[in-house]
């Protein structure tokens, strides 16, 4: 077999999908194609389009005419206009399971790490694979990692995307948000984060003015093209189903919180230190420590109803967090909570009269002033929580493509999830 890996194709501004150029590419060595895969790199990195995807193609082309069928689709629709897009091509001369294992461990790495076209290329010449570059060349990073992940990964999904016809690129997209609600409802659970049930909104038509009309994804490849052969909307162009890491949290690492780094996302324990702080624009702060060292935790306005969660937290709950830390403050995607804190220390109450009491001074407790009652000390009173103990996650409005919704369960812990 040969694997075919690009990346880099698309623009923010310009619009274009490497998916796009990916189905291209496999439709002009239709009969040869066993499978194509969309991957989800480091959601973090500085030079990346929406959602960092790069793409792999698993054919049994001979490697000559992959090379060529890929050299011509990226020359024709790559957006190398705009200055941030660079493409890269890489060709491999053997089939997905067979890959070198640097080159898996390289694709394991660009879903968590930072990486250089370097060390990109110097796998590439150790392999032997082929390799076109345009500009500068960035999207061999994405495109190497693409030929590896088949090898790197044991837990894919899948998307099922509809492309729009190109003389409606840039237009308005129509979708008829009625029948998508009810294409979704009819596959829930197997299909997820199609729409988002408490806002309204449809989550899988984007707003960009690329070719892309909607993208289906879930855990069953035919409850995904049921759900798109359901929608109402105008002419699909084509459409194709890709095999991804969306949805694994494969980018989440365990670490610490005195270890974290910017542009990495991670999955720390830590106790609440702050009480939830809520600031201009609607965003929600608080800090957690957990022995060692201390890191604030940001829920930000687009999160919406999940900033109401991070506001019930309370100092002393005890949590699990999960996400992309930047400048020192972790992007909060989930929160899982391993204990509450179930009671607090008030002041005592006056058995006579019900009054609170005051302090007697320094060291020697309470007293009522009008029945000179005492109390040694504050006493414990329950604490009504609007949290539960489990995980708690961003509504599908909000959701990175690689974060894995509650709802695909595997979690250690009850789940909550969002619909």
């Amino acid at each position: 077999m040969t694997v075919i890996g690009i990346d880099d194709t698309d623009s923010r501004e310009r619009g274009m999908c490497t998916t796009y150029a990916a189905d291209a590419i496999a439709r002009r060595l239709e009969s040869t194609v066993a499978r194509v895969l969309l991957v989800r790199c480091n959601p973090a990195v500085e030079y990346k389009t929406r959602g960092n995807a790069a793409l792999a193609i698993h054919t049994d082309a001979r490697p000559a005419d992959a090379l060529e069928a890929a050299i011509d689709v990226v020359s024709e629709s790559a957006e190398t206009d705009d200055d941030r897009t660079n493409p890269g091509i890489v060709v491999a001369d053997r089939s997905p399971d067979a890959i070198p294992e640097p080159v898996a461990e390289f694709a394991r790495a660009a879903v968590r790490e930072h990486l250089t076209r370097e060390r990109a290329r110097k796998l590439c010449g150790a392999a032997g694979f082929e390799t076109r570059t345009w500009k500068n060349g960035r999207g061999v990073i994405g495109a190497l990692a693409a030929v590896g992940a088949w090898r790197a990964f044991d837990e894919w999904t899948y998307e099922q995307i509809a492309y729009r016809r190109p003389s409606r690129w840039g237009t308005e997209r129509t979708v008829e948000p009625n029948s998508v609600f009810r294409a979704a409802d009819a596959q829930y659970p197997l299909v997820w984060d199609t729409v988002d049930r408490h806002s309204g909104e449809v989550v899988c038509v984007p707003h960009t003015p690329g070719p892309v009309l909607y993208g289906i994804r879930g855990d069953d490849p035919d409850a995904c093209r049921a759900v798109a052969g359901r929608i109402d909307s105008e002419p699909v162009h084509r459409s194709r189903l890709f095999v991804t890491n969306q949805g694994t949290d494969a980018h989440l690492r365990d670490g610490t919180i005195e270890g974290t780094e910017d542009g990495r996302a991670y999955r720390l324990d830590g106790t609440v230190v702050a009480e939830p702080e809520s600031r201009r624009g609607g965003h929600v702060f608080f800090e957690i420590e957990d022995g060692e060292a201390s890191l604030r935790c940001a829920a930000f306005e687009p999160t919406k109803r999940f900033r109401d969660r991070v506001r019930s937290l309370r100092v002393g709950d005890r949590l699990t967090v999960c996400g992309e830390v930047t400048d020192g403050t972790v992007k909060l995607e989930k929160f899982a909570v391993r204990e509450l804190v179930e009671a607090e220390r008030v002041t005592p109450t006056c058995p006579e009269c019900g009054r609170s009491m005051e302090s007697a001074g320094r060291g020697q407790g309470y007293r009522c002033r009008d029945c000179s009652t005492t109390a040694p000390r504050k006493e414990s009173q329950p604490l009504e929580r609007e949290l539960d103990r489990g995980w708690y996650e961003v509504p599908p409005r909000a959701r990175r493509h690689i974060a894995k919704p509650l709802v695909r369960g595997g979690f250690d812990a009850e789940t909550h999830p969002e619909r």
